[in-house]
C-alpha cells in the first residue's frame, strides 16, 4: 500500500530520541486524558520497560530541507511473554497528523512484530480516538470485549487483536 510522507523514515530506538518518546506521548495524553503512573514509568525508561524484555520502539523521523531530522512520531511493541506483544505508545505530533505518518509507523510495527516471531498482537485504546481506531481497523485489528483482563490503563475502553485476513 502506497503511503504519503516521503520525507519520513522509520527507525529503531536510539537513546538520542528518548526524550521524544516521552514528549510525543505526553502531548496527546495530556490533550485527551491524563498521564497515568504506568505511562510515566514506561515513557521515562523505555530501555528497561520495553527494550530489555524483547520489545521494540520505533520513530518516524522527518527530514528537513537542510538534511536534519526530528522525531514526529513513535510506536512501541511491548513483549508480554510467549510471543504476545502489545502495540503501545503510538503518537504522531499534532501538526503532522493526517499525513500518513501513523500508517508508516503501523507498517513498521507490523514488520517488527513479524521479525520478532510474534504470535499475538493486541492494543488498548479509547473510543475517543476515532482516527486511530480507523487506522487500526484498516490494517486488521478487530474489536474484542474491553477492558482486557489485566489492563494497565484507566482510559482504555477499546481492546483490539490483530487478525489480518489470510
Amino acid at each position: 500500500m502506497e503511503t504519503t510522507a516521503p520525507n519520513v523514515r522509520i527507525v529503531d530506538f536510539d537513546p538520542c530520541w528518548r526524550d521524544d518518546f516521552a514528549r510525543l506521548n505526553v502531548d496527546w495524553l495530556e490533550r485527551w486524558f491524563v498521564v497515568e503512573p504506568v505511562d510515566r514509568e514506561v515513557l521515562g525508561d523505555p530501555e528497561t520497560h520495553i527494550l530489555a524484555h524483547g520489545g521494540r520502539v520505533l520513530f518516524a523521523l522527518l527530514r528537513a530541507a537542510d538534511g536534519s531530522e526530528r522525531a514526529v512520531g513513535t510506536v512501541a511493541l511491548k513483549h508480554e511473554g510467549e510471543g504476545v506483544y502489545e502495540l503501545t505508545k503510538m503518537a504522531v505530533e499534532e501538526g503532522h497528523r493526517g499525513a500518513g505518518i501513523g500508517r508508516r509507523l503501523m507498517e513498521g510495527a507490523l514488520a517488527a512484530f513479524h521479525a520478532l516471531g510474534g504470535r499475538e498482537l493486541f492494543l488498548e485504546s479509547s473510543s475517543k480516538l476515532g482516527p486511530a481506531l480507523a487506522l487500526y481497523e484498516s490494517v486488521g485489528f478487530r474489536h474484542h470485549p474491553a477492558p482486557r483482563p489485566g489492563s494497565h490503563y484507566a482510559r482504555a475502553d477499546v481492546y483490539m487483536v490483530w487478525e489480518p485476513q489470510r
